[in-house]
Formats: structure tokens, C-alpha cells, sequence
């Protein structure tokens, strides 16, 4: 990633896919800390700490309990500290109104988990290649 010291704040209560998730950022040698929580609440409690740093990407599953992707998108989309972080929805849903939803609560970007490791680790080259070519506002 762009920011090689900044976290990644992983959001997703699936412990398989949390460490198929770190397994290929392992795979692509990136090396920027991942940060797990389990639910938007957890994130946002994450975020909303001043002693933890401010992640340069935030990875989300959008099917969580407790506060699941869309709210949590609708709390840090409207939050002045936080909508600037850049999210991307990683999940299993291919529900045309999920990715509506997502989009317009400002994310930038929508993948499919691919069931297969290989697709997997590809969606993560992908989402690294471009967060390390783009420019982000600090």
C-alpha cells in the first residue's frame, strides 16, 4: 500500500475470510498492519480513538451482526473525520441494491469474495495496485 506505515482496518466477523484476507497481503508482501474488527461498531469505536492511527484504507464486509456495512457506511460517510478514509467493500453479496447502497454512501469500490484463493489473492493485487498508484488527500 501507499502508506506502507498507516493500518488497514479490515471490518468482517468471518474469522476464515479475516484470515484469507491477511494470508494474501501476506502473499502480495504488503506490509502495512492490519487492524481487525468484527462489526461497524467495533470500527467506529476503532476510528473514533485518538490513541490508534487513522487507517489509509478500510476493507468492509457489508453481512456483519450488530452494525453491518451499510450502517456503518452511513455513520462514517457523514462523519468530518473519518468519510475521507477510503472504503472497499469486500464481500459476498451480489445484491444490485447492496452495491447501490454502498455507492452511494460514497465507497470506492465494490468486490466480490471469489470462492476460489487464487481469484481471491488477484481481487487483492488489485485493490493494492491501485491504492499505491492513487493519490490520496492527507
Amino acid at each position: 500500500m501507499r502508506f506502507a506505515n498507516q493500518p488497514i482496518l479490515l471490518v468482517e466477523d468471518d474469522e476464515v475470510d479475516a484470515m484469507t484476507v491477511k494470508r494474501a497481503l501476506k502473499d502480495l508482501h504488503v506490509t502495512n498492519p492490519l487492524v481487525l474488527r468484527e462489526n461497524g461498531e467495533e470500527a467506529l469505536a476503532y476510528l473514533r480513538d485518538p490513541n490508534n492511527e487513522k487507517p489509509c484504507l478500510i476493507l468492509l464486509d457489508l453481512n456483519m451482526p450488530v452494525m453491518g456495512g451499510i450502517e456503518f457506511l452511513q455513520v462514517d460517510k457523514h462523519d468530518d473525520t473519518l468519510k475521507a478514509i477510503p472504503v472497499v467493500v469486500l464481500t459476498t453479496s451480489q445484491e444490485q441494491q447492496d452495491k447501490v447502497a454502498s455507492f452511494n454512501l460514497g465507497v470506492a469500490g465494490y468486490m466480490a469474495k471469489p470462492v476460489a484463493y487464487q481469484q481471491f489473492v488477484e481481487v487483492m493485487r488489485t485493490i493494492n495496485a491501485y491504492w499505491t498508484i492513487s493519490e490520496i488527500p492527507q
